[in-house]
């Protein structure tokens, strides 16, 4: 199978951000909403100017408005918002006609899912579906039944999709049987609540065991 992109986020700090930018992560997410891992846009741009970071850089953003969402991208050059709150598709598709950045729409797992996506499937780049529980955005650490990911992939078809929720060194192996096209993930590859490159290195190995080197 294909590599699936592969995001890490909620980072916090300057040395979370140097372990994630040595990695194989395609994506880095920084928060920029109520959260235990909740960054502000002035550290973000700090930590980036200190290095060189290769990698497409992410803003999670939770019923922002507009307008900051925007000042915010611009000021830290993202190349992804990504909405996890209770915005519509007018909302993203605002954002696509206002700036260059992908837009991507959080959604939780359950029984309307598809059609949740179906919804916004015109007006927004992707998606990332996350577990619900008790009422959290994300970033809890619980994974949903991986079994319905062929599912939503089939409905955002033409999009890229992400699977969050519960993905560790420990059960990537399990999710990599469903073909995720995009994993994201935050506590997974934590310890004592800052990234850790030990769990980095061992969850991309795991992950490489599924991908062809041929694609």
């Amino acid at each position: 199978m294909k590599k699936p992109a592969l995001k890490y986020c909620g980072i916090q700090s300057l040395q979370d951000l140097q372990l994630a930018a040595d990695s194989h992560a395609d994506y880095l997410g920084f928060i920029f909403a109520e959260s235990k891992r909740r960054v502000f846009p002035q550290d973000v741009k700090k930590w980036l100017s200190q290095g060189c970071v290769e990698k497409q850089v992410a803003g999670v953003f939770v019923n922002e408005s507009i307008e900051t969402i925007l000042r915010i991208a611009d000021d830290l050059n993202l190349n992804v918002i990504q909405l996890h709150g209770d915005e519509e598709p007018a909302d993203a598709n605002a954002l696509r006609m206002l700036t260059d950045c992908k837009i991507w729409k959080a959604l939780h797992h359950h029984e309307n899912t598809t059609q949740e996506i179906a919804r916004f499937k015109d007006d927004v780049d992707g998606f990332v579906i996350d577990s619900s529980v008790n009422g959290a955005r994300g970033g809890t650490g619980v994974a949903f039944s991986w079994g319905c990911v062929p599912e939503y992939q089939q409905a955002a078809i033409g999009k890229r999709c992400f699977i969050a929720g519960g993905v560790n060194p420990d059960t990537i192996t399990d999710l990599m049987k469903y073909h995720p096209a995009g994993i994201d993930l935050a506590s997974g590859i934590e310890k004592n609540g800052q990234k850790d490159q030990n769990l980095m290195r061992l969850l991309e190995e795991r992950m490489n065991r599924y991908v062809s080197i041929s694609e």
